[in-house]
């Protein structure tokens, strides 16, 4: 792939992306939503495990389920927003490598782990794939605001019951009020964070 993201490209999920606090007054359609997943589900994650499960809470009703478990600092923002994607993991994810991973038997690698293994690998690969969820949704001219305070058991009682599937991470999705954003804050450079050896 020798093809490169243009400049105004890169600018629009990177360098002038932020994270947004407050919203425009303006629907996002299901099937922006639907284009945003099947873009951020071609990132890859180990074994091709894909545990990332995705809830949309859109409806005021689903809003309102979610409002109890939200820190305080985030449920204007949320209520607000006209979409919340509350990010998931299966647990059991090697339930779906029979299909994932066809070419193996990949379920055999993970079937009898722990569960506080199989959660530690449910978290880092849809990290991953939150991370390619959110540069999906830049890709796609959507605003974001990721989070992480908010009572995750509160969430899973109310959003996943009698599932295998535990909440990561929430991310606000809209088209943000760019006049009410913060200054950006400072990055480490790369010689603050990096090494080549």
């Amino acid at each position: 792939m020798s093809d490169v993201l243009t400049s105004e490209g890169l600018d629009l999920i990177f360098r002038n992306a932020r994270t947004h606090n407050a919203w425009l007054d303006k629907p996002v359609e299901d099937t922006l939503l639907n284009q945003v997943y099947d873009l951020a589900k071609m990132g890859p994650t180990s074994a091709n495990m894909c545990p990332m499960r995705i809830i949309f809470a859109k409806t005021q009703a689903a809003k309102e389920r979610l409002k109890p478990a939200l820190d305080p600092a985030n449920v204007d923002k949320t209520m607000a927003a006209p979409v919340t994607a509350i990010i998931g993991m299966d647990i059991h994810f090697y339930e779906q490598l029979p299909k994932l991973f066809p070419h193996a038997d990949a379920k055999s690698w993970f079937m009898a782990l722990p569960e506080n293994v199989l959660e530690y690998a449910a978290l880092r690969n849809s990290s991953l794939q939150g991370a390619y969820f959110i540069l999906a949704a830049r890709a796609l001219g959507l605003d974001c605001g990721p989070m992480s305070g908010f009572d995750n058991a509160a969430v899973d009682a109310e959003f996943f019951a009698g599932t295998t599937v535990k909440s990561n991470f929430l991310c606000n999705l809209g088209y943000g009020d760019a006049s009410k954003l913060y200054p950006r804050s400072p990055r480490l450079t790369f010689n603050e964070a990096c090494k080549v050896l």
